[in-house]
């Protein structure tokens, strides 16, 4: 069979526009992509804009028109000045503050240890602790509330910052574990086995590599397990209701009556308690991407 000279020549245009339309369908796929991330970022951060901008508007403002921007007549710091002269808004946000961070250090620090544990040593019921850990990311820890509160009653820490830590650290850890533990794996045996044959320990193999490398994972952890112990209503209105121990988001519930609500002042308190959100993913944006992406959820 031969081949005529009209079909040569006619091939490259053929390959050089079926290239021409893989590129261009490429194209379009990726800005479909784009269209839609944009989409869920506007549906995401729309409600913190409504409270921020709301916060800055009367009350009156707030009803009339709650989509619309503070101007010169709407604009009023009313609810600012009634949380933080009012109210022990700073007591509340450094209660918050200290029952997350608390908690969140022991998560990674207890987490780190146990995945480290489970991936790099091998002994009888590693498989059942794992499952374990499983079973404790799928239950919520809600159900045991009324356990939960007898234990606190009977160790004495019933209104107290240090029951709020603990429990945050028990709901956290096995989520943590589960992360942790995939990351560890990732890393080349090689690179632990060199340090043990340089006399390293394994407490120093811990912390000064295991950890460095694992920053990605740790950040992922960080911001998973910090909103929603900054975010929580249920324990802190349980364990920790006393007027000095409790949480921004219980302080909160103040301002919120049976018959009336001062919607500036809620408003208000909400765009405060949502600073350190914003804050720690600026912070470690970088880092839970880099998490995500490397397959530490997997």
């Amino acid at each position: 069979m031969t081949t005529s000279s009209s079909d040569i020549a006619s091939s490259p245009p053929r390959r050089a526009g079926s290239l021409h339309r893989a590129s261009r369908m490429h194209r379009i796929g990726h800005l479909w992509v784009h269209i839609v991330l944009c989409l869920y970022a506007v549906i995401a951060l729309f409600p913190i804009v409504l409270i921020l901008i709301n916060s800055l508007k009367s009350r009156d403002a707030i009803f009339d028109n709650p989509l619309a921007f503070p101007s010169v007549e709407t604009f009023s710091l009313i609810g600012f000045r009634k949380v933080l002269t009012n109210t022990n808004f700073a007591l509340f946000f450094g209660n918050s503050l200290v029952v997350t961070i608390g908690s969140l250090i022991l998560i990674v620090l207890f987490g780190a240890m146990a995945g480290w544990a489970l991936s790099e040593y091998k002994f009888r019921g590693n498989r059942l602790m794992t499952l374990f850990l499983a079973i404790g990311i799928m239950i919520p820890i809600r159900l045991g509330t009324v356990s939960i509160l007898q234990l606190v009653v009977a160790l004495d820490l019933i209104n107290t910052r240090t029951a709020l830590i603990l429990v945050y650290t028990a709901q956290g850890l096995p989520l943590a574990i589960m992360i942790l533990s995939e990351f560890i794996r990732q890393i080349p045996s090689e690179l632990k086995d060199a340090a043990r044959c340089d006399g390293v320990g394994e407490f120093k193999i811990f912390f000064q590599i295991i950890l460095p490398l694992i920053r990605p994972a740790i950040a992922t952890v960080a911001v998973f397990t910090m909103i929603p112990a900054w975010n929580d209503l249920w324990f802190p209105l349980i364990l920790a209701p006393g007027d000095t121990t409790k949480t921004v988001t219980l302080g909160v519930q103040q301002f919120i009556g049976q018959y009336a609500t001062d919607w500036n002042s809620v408003l208000a308190a909400l765009s405060l308690a949502v600073i350190p959100i914003l804050l720690l993913y600026m912070l470690f944006s970088r880092q839970l991407i880099r998490g995500l992406t490397s397959g530490a959820v997997k």
